[in-house]
């Protein structure tokens, strides 16, 4: 039987029992229908399908009667693969060598490649193996708040996966974006998880041995991808996007200059600690229940990293710019006191603390935003995250304490 579903139709109890035995060996799926299908590249599944299957179980189980299915339908020979990736970046290279037709040869071929991910969704593999590896190495060690995984399944050579996950719906789970954004009290809380996330792996030598295989921002996971083919994803996105020239030109810097200035930014924060990070904290990657807590979906982005990374992404893009400014420094210093709290070692102080927190707005903004079409999330909710980053940049000087270490 094969484990993936290439089409919705595929997914059967069979498959589901299959899947749940590998924690819960006596389970037994005797029916499953789906309640309800958002589809990668909708704008509420950015990378991944998301099916919501109602499950019936044989004999008395403690498993939810619902749960989704986060996977991948489109079938693999439609997709880019990591080789395809490194090879297109190798290709591009050559031909912006050729004189006077260079430059625009290679801007044609991002064109082709954008209305190909129109038609045809998909994020790297290596977004969706680290995604299984949180579900199945990390999440059941760490009491933070983040969606129960009930199973996973991945086939790295055919680029397949599932995850069984929490139907946060059942819990009545609001899920905010930066055009509504969260009260001040959320994102405490927000705040909170972190804190409990980073503390439980900071410096520890389990991310150096047991989670060997976490990427970082600059090494494994996706920055090969970002290495062969991302400046010119941003430089397309950016001339075809009115919006985002509009938005990106109070900080007087052409693409490629922000570009490597990102990088530079990279080099100087990896002389933080290094902890467990959820590496993509924009706001659109969280939720808020009625009881007043709040934590993190999308785990794709998981990397071993700089403690700010999260901390000012997640700030940035979830208050309004008014609320940010009146508050940010006290919330960077309420999570580093947090940190001392529970007796962590080596938690940086107040002033290199805040110079490296400056420092990291331009990874929000650069990989956050730019290179991300519109489509996948919409015009309104794209310009608002780009606005909230470039307002973070100049209030924090960013690229001043970039270029001067």
């Amino acid at each position: 039987m094969d484990l993936f579903p290439a089409k919705i139709q595929d997914i059967t109890p069979e498959m589901l029992t299959e899947w749940l035995r590998q924690r819960f060996p006596e389970v037994h799926v005797s029916a499953v229908h789906v309640v309800r299908h958002d589809r990668c590249g909708d704008g509420l599944a950015s990378t991944a399908d998301r099916v919501t299957l109602g499950i019936e179980f044989e004999g008395e189980t403690d498993l939810p009667a619902q749960m989704i299915l986060k996977t991948i339908l489109l079938h693999p020979v439609f997709r880019f693969g990591m080789p395809m990736i490194l090879g297109l970046g190798r290709f591009v290279k050559q031909v912006e060598r050729i004189p006077e037709l260079g430059g625009h040869l290679a801007a044609l071929l991002f064109t082709v490649i954008n209305i190909y991910q129109r038609y045809f969704p998909h994020a790297p593999e290596a977004m969706y193996a680290n995604e299984v590896r949180f579900y199945r190495n990390i999440r059941p060690h760490v009491d933070i708040e983040a969606p129960v995984g009930y199973a996973s399944a991945i086939e790295s050579k055919k680029a397949r996966f599932g995850i069984l996950m929490e139907d946060l719906s059942l819990r009545d789970a609001s899920f905010p974006n930066a055009v509504t954004g969260v009260g001040l009290e959320q994102m405490r809380c927000l705040i909170g998880n972190l804190v409990t996330l980073h503390a439980t792996y900071w410096q520890s030598p389990l991310l150096d041995r047991e989670f060997a295989w976490l990427p970082t921002t600059t090494a494994g996971g996706m920055y090969p991808v970002f290495d062969a083919i991302g400046l010119n994803l941003i430089r397309d996105q950016v001339a075809k996007n009115q919006f985002k020239q509009d938005l990106l030109a109070p900080l007087g810097r052409t693409v490629d200059q922000l570009w490597d200035l990102l990088w530079k930014s990279q080099r100087l924060i990896y002389r933080q600690p290094l902890t467990l990070l959820h590496g993509d904290t924009h706001i659109g990657n969280t939720y808020t229940l009625a009881d007043g807590s709040a934590g993190f979906l999308d785990w794709q982005l998981m990397v071993k990293g700089p403690w700010c990374h999260d901390l000012n992404y997640l700030i940035a893009t979830g208050l309004d710019p008014k609320t940010r400014r009146t508050h940010e420094r006290d919330l960077v210093m309420t999570y580093l006191n947090a940190l001392r709290d529970r007796g962590v070692a080596n938690v940086p102080d107040d002033d290199a603390a805040w110079l490296a927190y400056r420092r990291t707005t331009i990874w929000g903004l650069v990989i956050g935003w730019l290179i991300t079409p519109p489509q996948n999330y919409g015009i309104e909710i794209t310009s608002t995250n780009i606005s909230r980053m470039c307002d973070a940049m100049l209030d924090h000087e960013t690229l001043r304490c970039i270029d001067t270490p």
